[in-house]
């Protein structure tokens, strides 16, 4: 069950202008939470969380010390953002031309 302040966070997000969509992953990549379809929501889940697992990875290879604190992917037509979390991943899928248009 998620908290309350959780929702409200995922509310605000998802009311950005250009925002597509959002989720939450456990650590094994599972979808906790997501205002995106099914199949989406577990091409997102699998893809990103192996994404920023690797990603994790890099960083501390490079540097022992060091741990990746945000994730930003950007596409002709996607900006994927992660934000990762100890137990969690929040993933925010958004238009990034929704400004202009």
């Amino acid at each position: 069950q998620m908290s309350a302040e959780v929702e409200e966070t995922l509310k605000r997000i998802q009311s950005h202008r250009g925002v597509n969509g959002t989720l939450i992953v456990n650590s094994e990549g599972v979808p906790i939470r997501s205002t995106l379809d099914d199949t989406e929501t577990n091409n997102y889940a699998a893809l990103i969380s192996q994404l920023a697992a690797k990603a994790r990875s890099v960083v501390r290879t490079l540097d022992a010390t060091n741990d990746l604190t945000f994730l930003r992917v950007r596409s002709k037509t996607h900006e994927i953002m992660v934000a990762p979390d100890k137990d969690f991943l929040l993933i925010v899928i958004q238009n990034p031309n929704a400004e202009e248009t």
